[in-house]
């Protein structure tokens, strides 16, 4: 495993080198992608409401497809239209949670990470034209449009969830990882706790980063055993899902881990309701019809919110059946629209929502639409390659990675279901780097190269 993370820590190096040369960086990307397209794109934009290509958000899928654009088709080519003056590092916020890292390392303003060859539209669109090609803005201004990505995220909706709002606000052993406004509040309710059940809740809808709800409970239980709070706490784990994890490699794994450390699981139970004046949370059984209703008092209750595609998204011509938007599950292209291409949270690729996801999905987004650019047909498939560094602990980590068969697919050549120091290291001090100077500044796709070179070419 030595011979791994020393593999991770030379890319590491190499993605710092190369962004701290901008000048040649780019001059080399030029060099090697920006030959003219076989179809003639439009002259550069004079006016503001007309691009070749338009990236509706400015996440971590928006910022890496707008600096790959930009690079390869030149200066006011493409727009990105994002009303946030602020981009966040949210993989961190586990950490942030647990103790381990400030909540400030997770932010840069979004001037300094916005592609410097795009326009920033600063706005929020609000309403999606496919068939004029064309957006309107919340100020009203219509953006049209040859090529549209949609990079939306997923939308958090506290107000789903009755006395969630009012618990965040007012009960300061209410926490949540999922908000930068928020995760301050879970490490304090570590160190505020004394006794009792210490809840973590899995949502009942789709969720980024699906492992983050179980993370947070083992970076709190080594807490607890570690400042003498342990023989006084119920450690529990309630999730309307009927596995701890979808993958079921480390489905066992984790299972294991929580026998181990006598914490109790909860599968087919829903949060419905927060009664925080009472400090009382309120399940559904699915297991029973009609769902029994059971209310457990708490001293500590970590909650993500309910989520979805973005509203404005969900009520657009865009929107599959799910509210997300309808992509093909190998190329990102839209499923009616063809010049149309959606990455990361808001699509319906059938993966887990990660970063790790959005990283597989840029590569092959890039070569589908450049194929589409020059009248091709895409070629390249997105195999469902995403990752969750389910983190046990201060120092180790299960390095989950799988595909859309749920099969692992991992990069390493040891067994990554095992908790290792090094794997921890790599999600809290090398993915923030390869994020930050790789992944939205469009170098990073991914690991499928490491990982065909460290299994010798035997690895999917």
């Amino acid at each position: 495993m030595a011979f791994c993370f020393e593999a991770v820590t030379s890319l590491s190096r190499c993605l710092r080198f190369t962004t701290s040369l901008p000048r040649l960086q780019v001059s080399h990307a030029r060099s090697i992608q920006s030959e003219p397209a076989e179809l003639p794109l439009s002259p550069p934009s004079t006016s503001e409401s007309m691009y070749n290509f338009v990236v509706v958000g400015g996440g971590s899928g928006g910022l890496a497809l707008a600096s790959n654009l930009s690079r390869k088709y030149g200066k006011g080519q493409v727009a990105v239209v994002e009303p946030s003056d602020e981009h966040f590092y949210q993989p961190l916020w586990t950490l942030v949670g647990g103790g381990q890292k400030k909540k400030e390392q997770s932010r840069k303003l979004m001037k300094d990470v916005m592609p410097g060859a795009c326009d920033w539209i600063k706005d929020k669109a609000v309403k999606f034209d496919p068939e004029n090609n064309s957006l309107t803005t919340a100020e009203g201004k219509t953006v049209q449009y040859n090529y549209l990505v949609v990079a939306m995220g997923m939308q958090l909706n506290f107000d789903k969830l009755k006395g969630l709002v009012e618990a965040l606000e007012h009960d300061p052993q209410v926490c949540c990882n999922y908000s930068y406004h928020t995760v301050d509040k879970t490490f304090q309710a570590m160190q505020n706790f004394k006794s009792g059940n210490a809840i973590f809740t899995f949502p009942n809808t789709p969720v980024k980063c699906a492992g983050a709800p179980q993370k947070i409970m083992y970076l709190a239980e080594e807490y607890f055993r570690e400042n003498d709070k342990r023989d006084g706490a119920n450690v529990m784990y309630f999730s309307p899902l009927g596995a701890i994890f979808s993958a079921p490699k480390y489905a066992a794994v984790m299972n294991r881990i929580c026998k181990e450390r006598g914490i109790q699981v909860n599968l087919k139970h829903n949060l419905v309701e927060i009664k925080p004046d009472t400090r009382e949370a309120v399940f559904a059984n699915l297991n029973t019809d009609p769902n029994e209703l059971i209310t457990v008092p708490y001293a500590m209750l970590h909650v993500p919110p309910p989520m979805g595609p973005p509203d404005i998204l969900k009520a657009s011509p865009l929107a599959g059946p799910s509210g997300f938007l309808s992509v093909s599950k190998d190329t990102g292209q839209h499923t009616k629209y063809p010049n149309v291409f959606g990455i990361g949270d808001c699509t319906d690729f059938p993966t887990s929502k990660t970063a790790a996801a959005i990283a597989g999905q840029s590569g092959i987004l890039l070569k589908t639409i450049n194929a589409v650019v020059s009248g091709l047909t895409p070629y390249a498939k997105y195999n469902g390659y995403t990752s969750c560094p389910l983190v046990t602990g201060r120092r180790s980590c299960v390095l989950a990675e799988f595909d859309y068969t749920l099969e692992p697919l991992e990069t390493f050549p040891v067994d990554q279901s095992v908790e290792r120091r090094t794997a921890y290291h790599m999600k809290a001090d090398l993915l923030p780097t390869m994020y930050w100077n790789g992944l939205i500044k469009g170098i990073w796709h991914g690991p499928g190269m490491f990982r065909k070179l460290l299994h010798l070419g035997f690895s999917k």
